[in-house]
């Protein structure tokens, strides 16, 4: 699988699968491109020939370790941005996961004219509670997960990947086995660089975008979700003009591996529709 590199010559590592409508997967916290495997698996297997699949390690995390210059969203939105423009994307689908959603989020401006639909998965606008958005994680929760980095980088992200799925989620699901062993496969990110993303989460607050996003959206998340609260979705539904929302019930933080297959064709329905296929 290739290489790119950025602006700034930092190589950065990208997956890449298929062909047609190209399709960016942005994976979340301490997670890599490793994070989409049903993804990857199950849709290029029927359809190898009509879409895309890419999905970068964002700086820091996965294989993008040679870097230099900072873990923010400015700098996550520029290596997207020069991705975008080192394959010569056009016409995409952007799906951002959790702090994938919020560097989409970012990204949009510079990359609308490029962008065909968005999909934002278990995502908010604002990881940390305000007085006037209550969706977010207290900010003690926050400085909690940053002591744990601090202490113990393994067991804070072990901690990170129980609360990803609802009671009992897990418990008699057929891929159960294989969901644990792929988390469990993906590098620890260096701390300084888990330090310094979740403190780009915590203090970023990315509502004032929502109003400018001009693609059809779709909302995806899950009713029992302890990281990016539900509330937080249905608060992106009601201020990205036109955007629609799926829920999936007793489902935590990351349904596309939870429930892979009833995703895998919600994202099919959505691309389709909107690239006017028949599906």
């Amino acid at each position: 699988m290739p290489w790119y590199e950025n602006r700034r010559g930092e190589p950065l590592w990208y997956e890449d699968q298929g062909a047609g409508c190209p399709v960016v997967l942005l994976h979340g916290w301490c997670m890599s491109s490793a994070v989409w495997k049903y993804q990857f698996d199950g849709l290029m297997g029927s359809n190898p020939d009509s879409m895309r699949f890419l999905a970068p390690d964002l700086r820091g995390h996965g294989r993008s370790r040679e870097i230099s210059g900072p873990l923010n969203f400015d700098s996550f939105s520029e290596d997207l941005i020069d991705l975008f423009d080192s394959l010569k994307l056009s016409k995409a689908f952007l799906v951002g996961w959790s702090m994938g959603g919020q560097v989409a989020l970012r990204s949009f401006a510079e990359l609308s004219v490029r962008l065909t639909g968005l999909m934002l998965v278990s995502a908010t606008p604002s990881f940390t509670a305000t007085e006037d958005f209550p969706y977010g994680l207290a900010a003690n929760e926050a400085s909690g997960m940053r002591l744990k980095v601090q202490r113990n980088m393994q067991r804070a992200r072990d901690g990170f990947y129980t609360r990803m799925f609802a009671e009992k989620e897990l418990e008699g699901h057929p891929a159960a086995p294989e969901i644990r062993s792929m988390l469990s496969s993906i590098p620890l990110p260096d701390a300084a660089a888990a330090l310094d993303s979740l403190d780009a989460l915590a203090g970023t607050d990315m509502r004032k975008l929502l109003a400018a996003i001009s693609v059809p959206t779709l909302i995806v998340n899950g009713t029992d979700d302890r990281i990016c609260l539900p509330g937080a979705s249905s608060y992106l539904k009601e201020h990205i003009p036109g955007a629609e929302q799926t829920i999936y019930p007793h489902c935590g933080h990351a349904p596309f591996l939870t429930h892979s297959h009833q995703f895998n064709a919600e994202m099919l329905r959505f691309t389709r529709s909107i690239s006017g296929q028949i599906a």
